[in-house]
Parts: C-alpha cells; sequence; structure tokens
C-alpha cells in the first residue's frame, strides 16, 4: 500500500507547521452544504510529511463558515501558528 500525497484539488494549502518533532501541513478542505450551497464551509486537514504506511490525515471538524471562497481562505490563513497548533493537538490522540 502506498500513502497517498495530497494534490491542492484536494484542498488550499494553509500553511506547514512544526509540532512533537514532525511537519504537518495544514489544508482547507471544504465541505458541500446541499441545503445552504451560498455558504463555505471548511475544516482543517493536516497531513505529516513523513507520514507512515497506512497514517490517515487529521481533519477538524467543520470550523470555518463564510459566504465567499475568498472570505472562507483568507480566515483560515489569518490563523497563527499556535492556533493551527492547538487544533491539530485536538485531532491528535492523547499519547502523541
Amino acid at each position: 500500500m502506498t500513502v497517498e500525497t495530497p494534490t491542492p484539488a484536494s484542498g488550499v494549502h494553509i500553511a506547514t507547521i512544526a509540532h512533537a518533532g514532525r511537519l504537518w501541513g495544514v489544508w482547507l478542505e471544504f465541505a458541500d452544504d446541499p441545503h445552504r450551497p451560498d455558504i463555505y464551509r471548511g475544516r482543517l486537514r493536516y497531513d505529516p510529511a513523513d507520514a507512515g504506511e497506512g497514517e490517515e490525515p487529521r481533519r477538524t471538524t467543520t470550523i470555518i463558515i463564510e459566504e465567499s471562497y475568498e472570505a472562507a481562505v483568507e480566515r483560515a490563513r489569518n490563523m497563527d501558528e499556535h492556533q493551527l497548533a492547538g487544533l491539530l493537538r485536538s485531532c491528535l490522540p492523547d499519547d502523541v
């Protein structure tokens, strides 16, 4: 089994952060809401640069809700490294 490398088509690259001795790519993924097509809803996906066999990316729940694509991307890019690391910690198992 090979580990898939994320592509820009699978999200918008927001940042690269260091956490727990690893580098993590942070991507904004959009989720469609058929009940609210006028709203852009997004979550953050964290991809470890050194992903091991079978290791899956970590994802937050939907945390960005904006009226435009540009506003959603701007909101995500305005998060500082501490905020991004805190959200990553919330996605990791307790023993990491």
